[in-house]
Order: structure tokens, then C-alpha cells, then sequence
């Protein structure tokens, strides 16, 4: 018996992007484009002649905009969607805000360049929309004030040997589908002298930043993009930047992150494969690995080496995950300590790093 195929109805103002979109995705055996819109009110019409699997939604558009038409669909007939959004700085505040509503994923729109470019967007906006398809949907929780927060360099105890030997523990995390929701609740638990955290989140260019942003007000400790020589710090998230790989490294007692380019690795960049392999060579037994929500086996293969090299490894639960790929893969691959829902990882975390 064959498997049905991801029914996927596309909603944006362009007609070059609905082109573009169908064309990528139909490309895909797996996926049928089941019909187009150019405003929601198209696409309410559609929804009511075929419920699609996964809708890719813009965010701007005329008549309705994105964020609207998401929460009509969150509440009157949850569907997975995965916003599909230009590559604008701009754009970035409503795109995330699309995340707390429910939306499953972000992608930046295809838009015509290099071969390699256009290859790169297929295996993406394919990913997100198979990821999409199985996601357990969650709604919008409300947000609320921390104690304000102390900086890192009054917590850090800076080492004064520049070749000295370190026992100071770092984190690192690697999540893709549903992971922005997941780090949120993550690193909301986390008091102020935490140890230093290093993550990869799947997400466009431009995008982390404002992800990155965005949790720094919502947290104890201090959350920003990773830049290239970054120190790793207590009391302070680095995010990959989009597009980029992000590698640990230390130098004497100081742990610091290095910001690359590079192929797709896992179908990704950022990868947490490249993140976790980093971590088991140059931090070893002083790492803790973390594996959150996403699909797909990003990460399984690193985590494997930090555990081999000494690490603590955790991954997250089934029933907590939105999607349970990244964590079945490290778990079946024998890479993971402790499995644990999302709820309890902050706290293990603290008291294996102590």
C-alpha cells in the first residue's frame, strides 16, 4: 500500500512565490501541492474544500494579514503551518510572534540565484513542511516578567593562565521543529549563574537575531546571537547564527565559539552535528549535550561522540516534543544518558554542572 502523499496549500500575495513554492515542493514524491491563495480569504475557501496536511503562510499580505488568519486557524481548525517569510530584518519580530501563536516552523522564501542556492532551499522548505506534517500543534502561552538580570561578567570567575587546565562546565543544545517554544521554556528556567550554553536552533538568517533578542528579555540569564570568538560565559546563551555553522573551542581555560560557513550538514546549517562534535573534542567530559524537539537525525551522530569523550547526554521526551525525531535518533543510537520531559531538563542540567 502506498504512503499518502502531505497535502500542502500555500497562501502568499505573490504569485511568482506560489509558483516558486509549488514548483519545490512537487518536486518532493512525498508532497502534493493540493491549491494555492492569495489572501486568506482564498485560502479559507480552499480549507473548506480540502483540509490540507501543512499550509505555508506568508506573513504579509493584503486584506488579512499572516498573524491573524494563524490565530483564526489555531482556534477554529488547527492545522500545521509553516510560515514562509522574506529574508527581512524587519519581518523578523512578526515571524517570531507567529511561533507563540503556533505556527510549527520558519523558512525564508526560494528566491532565484545559484544552483546550489536552489538546492539548498528544496532540502530546507521539504524538511519543514514533512517536520510540519507529523508536529504536535501547541498554542500561544503567555509570557511573564523575570527579576532583572545580573551581567555575565559579574558571575564569571575569569581565569588569569591563558593554557590553564579547566573543570568549568558548558551546555550545549541542539533543537530544530517546535525548538524555539521548547529553548523558551528551557532557558526561562535557568538562574543567573547557570553555566555558559551554546546552541544550534534550525532557523534562517536574520532570524536568530531577533530569536536571540527575544529570549534575552524574557530570561534570567543573558541570551544573544553568536558572533565569531564569542566567550563562553556563565550566565549567557549563544544562539548559531542562521545560515552559519557554530563550533565550541577553548584555548587554555576559556571556552569560545567560532562561527563558519559550509555545506548543508544533516540537511542543515547551523547543524548540531557540528556543534556536538565540536564540544566532544575540545570540551569532552566537562560538556553537557541537550537534544530538544525536531526531525529528522541532526545531532544524533555528535552526541554519540560527546558521550563517548565523557559527556552528560539528555534528550527530551516523547510526549513533550512536538516532533520526536532528533531525540528517538541520539536515543536509538545509544548517545543518550537520560531522557527526560522538557520540564526536567533545566534542573538536571544544574545538578550534573555543579
Amino acid at each position: 500500500m502506498s504512503i499518502p502523499k502531505i497535502r500542502v496549500l500555500i497562501v502568499d500575495d505573490s504569485a511568482v512565490v506560489r509558483q516558486t513554492l509549488s514548483e519545490v515542493l512537487a518536486s518532493d514524491p512525498e508532497i502534493e501541492v493540493i491549491g494555492t491563495a492569495g489572501d486568506p480569504f482564498v485560502a479559507a475557501e480552499r480549507i473548506a474544500e480540502q483540509v490540507p496536511d501543512v499550509i505555508t503562510l506568508d506573513i504579509e499580505m493584503p486584506r488579512m494579514d499572516g498573524l491573524t488568519f494563524l490565530k483564526k486557524i489555531m482556534t477554529q481548525h488547527p492545522i500545521p503551518v509553516v510560515i514562509c517569510s522574506s529574508l527581512a530584518e524587519d519581518a523578523a519580530q512578526s515571524t517570531l510572534k507567529a511561533l507563540e501563536y503556533g505556527a510549527v516552523d520558519i523558512i525564508t522564501k526560494p528566491r532565484y540565484g545559484t544552483k546550489q542556492f536552489l538546492e539548498d532551499s528544496c532540502i530546507v522548505l521539504c524538511q519543514a513542511v514533512k517536520a510540519a506534517a507529523g508536529a504536535r500543534l501547541h498554542l500561544m502561552q503567555p509570557n511573564h516578567s523575570v527579576e532583572p538580570k545580573l551581567t555575565a561578567d559579574a558571575i564569571l570567575s575569569r581565569a588569569t593562565n591563558a593554557m590553564l587546565e579547566t573543570t568549568e562546565k558548558v551546555v550545549v543544545i541542539g533543537a530544530s521543529t517546535g525548538g524555539t517554544e521548547a529553548l523558551k521554556t528551557l532557558l526561562e528556567a535557568f538562574p543567573s549563574d547557570c553555566p555558559g550554553i551554546v546552541i544550534v536552533q534550525h532557523m534562517p538568517e536574520l532570524f536568530t537575531r531577533a530569536f536571540a533578542n527575544r529570549l534575552d528579555s524574557l530570561c534570567s540569564i543573558t541570551v544573544k546571537e553568536a558572533e565569531t570568538n564569542d566567550t563562553v560565559l556563565r550566565g549567557r546563551a549563544l544562539i548559531a547564527p542562521g545560515n552559519h555553522h557554530t563550533l565550541i573551542k577553548r584555548s587554555g581555560a576559556r571556552y569560545y565559539v567560532d562561527i563558519k560557513d559550509g555545506p548543508l550538514v544533516c540537511r542543515h546549517r547551523p547543524s548540531v552535528d557540528v556543534l556536538f562534535r565540536s564540544a566532544a573534542r575540545y570540551a569532552g567530559q566537562n560538556a553537557v549535550g541537550v537534544i530538544l524537539t525536531g526531525m529528522g537525525d541532526d545531532g544524533a551522530r555528535g552526541m554519540l561522540e560527546m558521550k563517548t569523550a565523557g559527556a552528560t547526554t539528555i534528550a527530551q521526551d516523547e510526549a513533550s516534543c512536538i516532533v520526536f525525531g532528533m531525540p528517538k535518533e541520539a536515543i536509538k543510537c545509544g548517545a543518550v544518558d537520560r531522557v527526560l520531559p522538557l520540564q526536567g531538563i533545566a534542573g538536571a542540567i544544574l545538578v550534573c554542572t555543579r
